[in-house]
């Protein structure tokens, strides 16, 4: 699980992948990930140099791969489920099979709590539908969706500055310069240092980051308090 390795300095990282570099080296290291994209995400470019092939790293499950997968393990449990969208929204979001598997095991315990009540039944897409709100509708995710215009672009901007640099982190004027060139796009006006400041703190109050405390302002660093899958889930739609 290289992603339990990760520290701010990378030298973890750094140190294992530059082992198989080193003269009359022998070993070869194989690393499994569950982020896909973990070396344009994460790694810092001393590091990702030291991979030999990166590229392997991007196996996103497609939906089809993950429809195999579901249906593997909902004949085990001699269970019929539907075709329904879920496939494609969890390959849409991660290419994570086991988010997809979390949704069909909380279905099926929906319809056997249901099916206590009344005669036995499969699973259904209203079951699936359930289970789905429930994964989705964390209070984080409800308050992204409540959130204000400018605090869901300064979201936007943050996910855009992680995918940037390659790091879970990043300083309020790293984001702001992304937040700017957003509002550009979207043919919006710019807000000012002090109103980006606003809403970093009430992001940060409300716990969506976690924001640095100290009196360094714009070089105050922050991070999401919630999977960046989440984040990118809660946004789709705005």
């Amino acid at each position: 699980q290289l992603d339990l390795l990760w520290t701010r300095k990378q030298n973890v990282m750094y140190n294992l992948f530059d082992w198989p570099t080193q003269k009359h080296s022998k070993l070869i290291i194989l690393a499994i990930a569950n982020t896909m994209d973990l070396p344009e995400r994460i790694m810092m470019n001393r590091v990702a140099s030291r991979l030999v092939c990166p590229s392997k790293c991007r196996c996103l499950f497609k939906h089809t791969k993950i429809m195999k997968c579901c249906a593997s393990w909902l004949s085990c449990l001699e269970i019929l489920l539907q075709t329904c969208p879920v496939y494609f929204q969890v390959a849409a979001l991660s290419g994570d099979a086991r988010r997809c598997l979390d949704i069909c095991r909380r279905a099926t315990e929906i319809c056997e709590f249901a099916s206590q009540k009344r005669t036995p039944e499969i699973v259904r897409m209203a079951h699936v539908t359930e289970a789905i709100d429930e994964m989705f509708s964390s209070p984080y995710i409800n308050a992204i969706r409540n959130a204000s215009l400018h605090e869901q672009i300064f979201l936007k901007a943050i996910l855009a500055e992680f995918r940037r640099a390659g790091v879970e982190e990043a300083t309020v004027q790293q984001v702001y310069h992304q937040h700017v060139a957003l509002c550009r796009i979207e043919g919006m006006q710019s807000p000012t240092v002090s109103e980006i400041m606003a809403i970093c703190s009430r992001l940060g109050a409300c716990r969506l980051l976690l924001v640095e405390s100290s009196n360094k302002y714009l070089h105050m660093r922050v991070r999401l308090n919630i999977s960046q899958d989440d984040a990118m889930y809660a946004l789709k739609d705005e």
